[in-house]
């Protein structure tokens, strides 16, 4: 009995460090298809495109409808959103959505599936739940990113397909700055984006509004501030009690993604763009003022460039 056991311990043994060696060679075959798909930008769109955004409360209404004033007349977009929701929760219809009717109640809404397997839109930009840890430990991030990107790819070859890196709570612990540095190779990257290119086979690139805003805010902070702006605090929402809301962004924040969006999908330097804007109700947008305006938008054209995952060429 002694010996059959060690034997079924030794056969378990081998079988995890057979899974092991397996995940393993899925992760190396994945970072080694991203670097070839990186290798060489994306070409330019020649127009205005059709972009569909699925995710929630980062996503929002207000900086779709900005993105699309930045990209001028033929830009159009649809959206399925919730509130914190995940990959996994838009994919599997039995899981709930929270916040569903709330925050799809507007013109822009279509549904996820009906969307994307219409082929009719030239990008689709996904959208990962935060704390992104969790979302990756207990929700299997890389293979819903992986479903969705190979549904899209499926239904258009040519649609482009984006994971949107977002940001932090700006309390973390571990500083704000810290963890975006730090996560987007070890998270983003390794165990979000290169498992999903190793499973799906559909090209994957990145939206990284998460470095944008971290480089900004250092930007802010060498220069002593720029009017109105001192610091990572006024990027985001006041809450109803009067307190920062440490993860919704404000109108700035909002404007400084648009740019982030808008620079990655086409492939153009934001630098003289407009900056002030209409939220997607039709009211009017706090704007940063001409220099803070200037600021983001060079950043957001040295971040994307410097980024071959973004597609843009450097």
């Amino acid at each position: 009995m002694a010996s059959m056991s060690r034997r079924l311990t030794l056969t378990g043994l081998a079988l995890v460090a057979a899974g092991g060696a397996f995940w393993m060679m899925r992760r190396q075959s994945g970072k080694a298809e991203a670097e070839a798909l990186y290798a060489a930008p994306l070409p330019a769109p020649k127009g205005a495109l059709r972009v569909y955004h699925l995710g929630h409360s980062l996503v929002g209404r207000d900086m779709p409808a900005m993105l699309a004033q930045l990209a001028g007349a033929g830009h159009n977009y649809d959206s399925q959103l919730g509130w914190g929701t995940l990959l996994k929760e838009h994919w599997e219809p039995d899981l709930p959505i929270n916040g569903f009717d709330q925050e799809n109640a507007h013109p822009r809404f279509r549904p996820a599936t009906e969307a994307i397997t219409s082929g009719t839109y030239d990008a689709v930009v996904l959208t990962e739940m935060v704390e992104l840890r969790d979302a990756i430990k207990y929700h299997d991030s890389a293979r819903y990113l992986g479903e969705w990107a190979k549904l899209a790819h499926a239904a258009n070859p040519s649609a482009r397909i984006y994971l949107y890196e977002t940001w932090h709570h700006i309390n973390d612990p571990e500083g704000w700055q810290n963890r975006i540095r730090d996560d987007l190779d070890a998270l983003w990257r390794e165990r979000v984006v290169y498992p999903a290119l190793a499973q799906s086979g559909a090209p994957i690139h990145l939206i990284p509004a998460g470095q944008v805003m971290a480089a900004f805010v250092r930007a802010v902070e060498t220069r002593g501030g720029v009017e109105g702006i001192n610091g990572v605090d006024d990027l985001f929402a006041i809450s109803d009690d009067g307190s920062r809301d440490t993860i919704h962004v404000n109108d700035l924040g909002a404007y400084l993604v648009a740019l982030t969006h808008y620079a990655v999908l086409y492939h153009r330097d934001p630098s003289g763009l407009p900056y002030r804007l209409q939220r997607a109700d039709g009211s009017t947008a706090d704007a940063p003022n001409a220099e803070a305006a200037a600021l983001m938008q060079q950043v957001v054209w040295d971040v994307v460039r410097s980024m071959p995952d973004s597609g843009v060429a450097g």
